[in-house]
């Protein structure tokens, strides 16, 4: 029997691809193992969304590589990198890394159990090139049957209801990785729901790289670049909420990756009506200079922005905003940046992550003159970031007292509504609590980005701080 172990890097779209391998994987007959050294074939997952995530990859394929080499036993095993850095550097790197025994698209996951039947019965010989498999542009969507075998607790899950982005924002290389935008069918996502549900899932977390796009793209009359939900029109991310929420059972629904150039009263009005979908928006919004927005051609203005949140809160009750801003992009001046902060500090995210700049090759921004200096672009992280910790701590003081409904995502550690999985902060509860089942409990304290929940005398387990405050 062959033995594979895959190690997945990036975001929960990558995720996704990587459950799906594994499905794949598992169907064959192999036997998936946690252990590379162990392994007959070692699949790379890879991402290539900024550079430190490249530098990631890089740096697991070539830990394999040299521990492949301090094993004799283990020299035939095999290397195969995957995901959007093979996706978009499959031609480079195969002359780059010879180490590596092929590199596979992301239109080819669901060939990786024969692609490795042909590479372990096959003797590379020296100076032989990596086989390489990549589609020029990337096409694939899973269905509801795609053989998947999920890598997440078991009492949560995403699903990737769409891929592929038609926005042009200039710092962004997504589009020409993942391709054009393109949804899944209203039926075949839940159908998938269903089945999830039924097999104990608690919180289903909904991603693509666009999710308010969601059903647009097969309108009759095409959808602008600005165009709003409208069910009217065709299937809508608020034709699959309502959907959803009519699926019987306890659980959560929860939005990720929404871009606010779609948002409608419609969509507003459908999440407050569906009690299964969180109140919970992750909306990122990059920037809110006029300036920055029209340079990063967002498709969205500071008024549009401004608007949109106050009419999220208001149509929403009690909804918690996610968003995610980059500093440091060329041309942002200090004008720009103290705007920014203004806006944080007026607008009180209650979630909130800031990226520095990344020049991506490939994109329009990363060809600009004006770049600013890694300096700056540190000094304006650690600014917003240190304004952002103080508002965290503040919001989160405001719910001392409160009852909370949380999702226990393991002993002493829990999750409220308004905290996505392995982005947001915890909730500490008591160790007695089951885990993956919801709970009611009272808020005791707050630490950093974190909520106290717990019994006299019972103390948390070792608090960890936010991803994009680490």
């Amino acid at each position: 029997m062959i033995t594979v172990s895959l190690i997945s890097l990036g975001c929960a779209k990558n995720l996704v691809d990587s459950e799906i391998m594994v499905g794949h994987l598992l169907a064959a007959g192999m036997q998936v193992i946690p252990e590379p050294a162990k392994a007959d074939a070692v699949i790379v997952n890879t991402c290539s969304f900024i550079g430190d995530a490249k530098e990631e990859s890089i740096q697991a394929i070539l830990e394999v590589n040299e521990q492949r080499g301090l094993r004799k036993r283990r020299r035939d095993q095999k290397l195969i990198v995957a995901g959007c850095m093979a996706q978009r550097f499959a031609k480079e790197l195969s002359g780059e890394m010879p180490e590596v025994d092929a590199f596979i698209g992301l239109d080819q996951v669901t060939k990786v159990a024969p692609l490795i039947e042909q590479l372990c019965a096959h003797q590379r010989t020296k100076g032989e090139a990596p086989l390489t498999d990549v589609n020029r542009r990337s096409t694939f969507i899973p269905d509801f049957d795609t053989p998947r075998f999920r890598l997440t607790p078991a009492h949560t899950a995403y699903v990737k209801i769409a891929e592929g982005c038609n926005h042009p924002c200039t710092f962004c290389i997504i589009p020409q990785i993942r391709g054009r935008h393109r949804s899944r069918t209203v039926d075949s996502i839940v159908r998938e729901a269903r089945q999830l549900v039924a097999d104990g899932v608690k919180e289903l977390n909904l991603i693509s790289q666009d999710t308010t796009y969601f059903g647009m793209d097969r309108w009759t009359e095409k959808a602008g670049p600005r165009a709003k939900v409208d069910s009217a029109r065709g299937d809508s991310l608020a034709t699959l909420l309502r959907e959803l929420n009519a699926i019987e059972g306890d659980f959560w629904i929860r939005l990720l990756y929404t871009h606010p150039a779609h948002w409608s009263d419609e969509l507003i009005r459908t999440i407050a009506e569906c009690p299964k979908v969180a109140r919970y928006i992750d909306i990122p919004l990059q920037h809110i200079s006029d300036h920055m927005l029209t340079e990063m051609q967002r498709e969205t203005s500071s008024r549009h922005i401004r608007d949109l949140v106050t009419r999220l809160r208001a149509g929403i009750p009690g909804v918690t905003l996610r968003t995610t801003f980059i500093v440091g992009f060329p041309g942002e001046t200090e004008a720009d940046f103290a705007e920014l902060l203004e806006f944080i500090r007026e607008t009180r995210f209650e979630r909130l992550g800031v990226f520095r700049y990344s020049p991506e090759e490939g994109t329009r921004a990363a060809r600009r003159d004006d770049q600013l200096s890694s300096k700056i672009k540190d000094l304006r992280w650690h600014g917003a970031m240190a304004l952002q910790q103080s508002i965290a701590r503040e919001v989160g003081a405001a719910q001392v007292g409160r009852s909370l409904r949380v999702l226990v995502e393991a002993p002493g550690v829990a999750r409220a509504m308004g905290d996505a999985p392995d982005i947001d902060g915890r909730v500490y509860v008591s160790k007695t609590l089951p885990v993956g089942a919801f709970a009611e409990v009272r808020v005791t304290g707050v630490r950093d980005y974190d909520l106290l929940a717990l019994p006299p005398g019972e103390h948390p387990t070792r608090a960890v701080a936010p991803k994009e405050a680490r």
